[in-house]
């Protein structure tokens, strides 16, 4: 279960809701919302690093809500498990807030800030997730171009070492959900 608790920025979460991709990440992200242009308008596939079996995650990221929100679809080995996140600002907490949601039945609800070329995120889970409570992560862009993720659970009152992921740009690979 726990490759199934998956931050934001696996997080991951786009789709085709009617609205040209191409025109919707045209127009400017809000201000909080900017370090995540890097991001839009690309599909991303990521190798958990020590999985116990091969797990590939395919993450698209997009514009949402007139450059309000940025949304990420994403779904792990060919729909087996999969999810949408919503990130945007929130002036009254004065930071980044996400929901994520997923095939698996429960959700989560965060914040994160963007600090020195990297987002760190904490999030709480509500719904049955296999013991995990929270969950923390830092994501970055490597100088090479890959977005590294790693996160870390509260599971049972302990944390423990979660996922480990490294993206690349995979503009071919799909989001699939079943």
């Amino acid at each position: 279960m726990n490759r199934r608790i998956t931050c934001l920025v696996s997080i991951v979460l786009a789709s085709a809701a009617g609205i040209s991709m191409a025109q919707d990440n045209a127009a400017p992200l809000a201000g909080p919302l900017k370090p995540f242009a890097p991001f839009l308008g690309k599909t991303w596939r990521g190798e958990f690093v020590g999985a116990k079996k091969p797990t590939v995650d395919i993450a698209r990221w997009e514009r949402a809500l007139n450059g309000q929100a940025v949304r990420v679809l994403h779904s792990i080995n060919d729909g087996g498990y999969g999810g949408e996140s919503i990130i945007m600002w929130d002036a009254k907490k004065n930071s980044l807030v996400f929901w994520y949601f997923t095939t698996a039945g429960f959700r989560t609800e965060g914040t994160m800030k963007h600090e020195d070329g990297q987002w760190i995120g904490h999030e709480t889970v509500a719904g049955k997730a296999g013991g995990v409570s929270e969950v923390k992560s830092v994501s970055k862009i490597l100088p090479d171009g890959r977005l590294h993720v790693k996160a870390e659970y509260l599971k049972d009152g302990q944390w423990t070492t979660g996922r480990e992921t490294y993206y690349k740009e995979a503009p071919e690979a799909k989001v699939i959900f079943k």
